[in-house]
């Protein structure tokens, strides 16, 4: 097969007219379309960089009101668990201190019970005494073992 310039000439004219006819007709159409395209994808990419910028921030954010969430609840807790110990001790402190009181109480109880009975024991002895020499008496002991009697009674009473 030959080439004929004719033809060759012929199709080179054709195709550049042809391409000016697409360029004034559909080239800036599309050119532009494109670009449009390009700067839609581009703004989608530069927002969706700047989301996961903003995600990436709260993330931490969140990382670290979390974190201060937890030292704050330890905190607390330690706090609280301080103000326990203080009560639990203030209560034992108070008990002890009760029982103290009770404790004196009844020593000064027993110890008035103990007088009250030493001086009933007294008073009896001494209404005994009285009666034993209203017997040394009526029996006309001679005083000298009359004494002796009420000495001997009143020693034993006292001790």
């Amino acid at each position: 097969m030959e080439l004929n310039p004719s033809i060759v000439i012929a199709t080179i004219i054709n195709f550049i007219g042809l391409l000016a006819i697409l360029k004034h007709f559909f080239f800036d159409k599309v050119k532009a379309i494109i670009d449009e395209r390009e700067a839609l994808i581009n703004e989608q990419l530069d927002n969706a960089e700047e989301e996961q910028e903003k995600s990436r921030m709260l993330a931490i954010e969140n990382e670290r009101m979390l974190k201060s969430a937890r030292e704050e609840g330890k905190k607390i807790t330690e706090r609280e668990k301080q103000k326990a110990e203080s009560i639990y001790e203030e209560i034992i402190g108070e008990a002890h201190t009760e029982a103290k009181i009770i404790l004196e109480r009844a020593k000064i109880e027993i110890n008035r019970e103990k007088e009250k009975a030493e001086y009933e024991l007294k008073k009896q002895a001494i209404t005994l005494a009285i009666e034993i020499s209203k017997k040394v008496i009526e029996k006309n002991i001679d005083e000298e073992k009359n004494r002796e009697l009420i000495d001997n009674f009143i020693s034993k009473v006292g001790s």
